[in-house]
């Protein structure tokens, strides 16, 4: 069986677990998750705890999956997810108003991005960008969407970055 499908999803306090017709409902204290199981997948509790048990030894892998899904639903109920992204360049600037992101990215017009639902953008500094939320794929997704305006280049390094990406410089043409 799965090593990752053994370890039972732990709790914390303010976290409930729903399983109706194959539905799992996450709810805490950041807000609320639903998701649907495989069919052959199923959540069983135990004692503090749920377990993800695969239907026949065949499924194990889809066990180990489903069970990281649902520990990220977790996770993300009870403390959340965030990204980090560092706008680096001459001119590269971000704006929060709302839930509307506008960034300076040396174009000749502002790019301007909405949130979707659920998830909240922060400018700590005008370089900083914040993406937070419970869905840990959609605070991704909007992540990569952000950096996708103006990834960072390979000579200079500008462009927008997550704050733990290493970007590897070329060397510049010789004269």
């Amino acid at each position: 069986m799965s090593r990752i499908a053994k370890t039972p999803i732990e709790l914390p306090s303010g976290v409930e677990i729903n399983v109706q017709g194959g539905e799992v409902k996450v709810k805490g204290p950041n807000g609320n998750l639903a998701m649907r199981l495989h069919s052959n997948v199923s959540l069983e509790k135990a004692d503090d705890s749920f377990m993800v048990k695969p239907a026949s030894d065949s499924d194990t892998p889809m066990a180990g999956t489903f069970r990281s899904l649902v520990n990220n639903m977790v996770i993300g109920v009870s403390s959340g997810f965030e990204k980090k992204l560092t706008l680096v360049g001459v001119g590269y600037r971000a704006a929060v108003q709302g839930s509307k992101l506008t960034l300076a990215l040396g174009f000749s017009h502002p790019v301007e991005y909405t949130a979707p639902e659920g998830i909240t953008i922060e400018a700590p500094s005008q370089t900083e960008i914040v993406v937070k939320g419970c869905d840990k794929q959609k605070v991704g997704q909007v992540a990569s969407e952000i950096r996708a305006f103006r990834p960072p280049e390979p000579y200079k390094g500008k462009g927008v970055r997550y704050s733990d990406e290493r970007v590897v410089r070329k060397e510049a043409k010789k004269a």
